[in-house]
């Protein structure tokens, strides 16, 4: 019966002259239409089947990714450590996501070990470079980056590094795009150079290092960490309801640039956020050869005292909270609406 119906179906794809349209039809949106050019069957001298005989082009033959899945087999198949390098140009857009999804479909949301996979890329990435990156994959990029990278960031590393000899300096240019780790929930980002706008909007997990952002950074955050080792644009933290960002205010500016809706900015001295910071900046070095953060860590005494600490109001309240609760819990007190008004 399957197979039957299977036939009158290819027998009747593009039998238009099988088809008529109803003469009788007085609704009011149906008068004076004419759809005799549909029910026209086209001119076929060559005979010419008028249904799909082949397979469908396969647009994404050439994505880099199907390139890299035959040469990372050890690590995807026995964990086995694998290190590469390759060019990339604008028109490879979200490397790395088909190679997150072998990953995730093996060894499900906890990935692989950190630095099983590490990809060096060289060259200009395209849009959504590192989307959906899973834990265990590094993609490091020796050069720029197009809109959305990071997006949706699970767990893996993206490191963006200005090329060497360049002649630029990195903390003067932009070396990635617009909306960069949107919707990030976890994993880590340590980009040398300035970013555009947008810079992590809705980042809900991910940490960041980055040298400058444009306008509306840290858009409707709600968790994560964001180091800025420069300057901001305007409208900074504007939605953020969690998170944390350390930001240099080298210059004293940023109160004027800070969306203060929801956040407050705050002094950092606390023991905890400056070893947060310091290490961060450690391992933006580390990864990147950031002149900046060697600049700060070379005169740290001096330079840390320039950071400020934005804080979500209502997140600060939240974790006072929590504290409090801990609190309760440890030293056997009973939770009184008191304790907690």
């Amino acid at each position: 019966m399957a197979q039957l119906g299977f036939r009158r179906i290819v027998e009747m794809t593009g039998r238009v002259d099988r088809l008529s349209c109803r003469k009788a039809i007085e609704h009011w949106k149906a008068r004076g239409l004419d759809l005799s050019a549909i029910f026209t069957p086209p001119e076929n001298p060559s005979d010419c089947s008028l249904r799909r005989t082949r397979a469908q082009t396969d647009l994404h033959q050439d994505h880099l990714d199907r390139r890299i899945l035959p040469l990372v087999a050890p690590a995807l198949e026995r964990q086995e450590v694998v290190r590469l390098e390759t060019p990339i140009r604008n028109v490879h857009r979200a490397v790395g996501a088909s190679l997150s999804h072998h990953v995730v479909r093996k060894y499900g949301a906890k990935g692989l070990p950190d630095g099983t996979i590490e990809i060096t890329f060289r060259g200009s990435a395209g849009q959504s470079f590192g989307a959906f990156l899973a834990p265990g994959i590094t993609l490091r990029l020796i050069g720029d980056a197009n809109d959305y990278l990071g997006k949706g960031l699970s767990g893996g590393r993206i490191v963006v590094q200005t090329p060497p000899g360049s002649s630029f300096d990195p903390k003067e240019n932009v070396i990635a795009g617009n909306t960069l780790l949107y919707g990030a929930t976890s994993g880590e980002v340590f980009i040398n150079g300035l970013v555009g706008e947008r810079f992590a909007v809705r980042n809900s997990g991910a940490i960041a290092v980055v040298e400058g952002v444009g306008d509306h950074g840290c858009e409707y955050m709600t968790g994560g960490l964001v180091v800025v080792l420069g300057q901001t644009g305007r409208n900074f933290a504007a939605g953020m309801s969690g998170g944390v960002a350390y930001v240099l205010d080298e210059y004293q500016l940023f109160d004027t640039l800070c969306n203060l809706d929801m956040v407050d900015i705050e002094s950092l001295w606390a023991e905890e956020d400056l070893q947060t910071l310091r290490t961060l900046l450690q391992r933006h070095y580390q990864w990147t050869g950031s002149l900046q953060a060697r600049r700060i860590l070379d005169s740290w005494p001096e330079m840390s005292g320039k950071f400020v600490k934005v804080m979500p109001i209502d997140y600060r309240k939240a974790l006072q909270r929590q504290r409090e609760r801990e609190r309760v819990r440890q030293d056997g007190v009973p939770a009184t609406e008191e304790v907690f008004p």
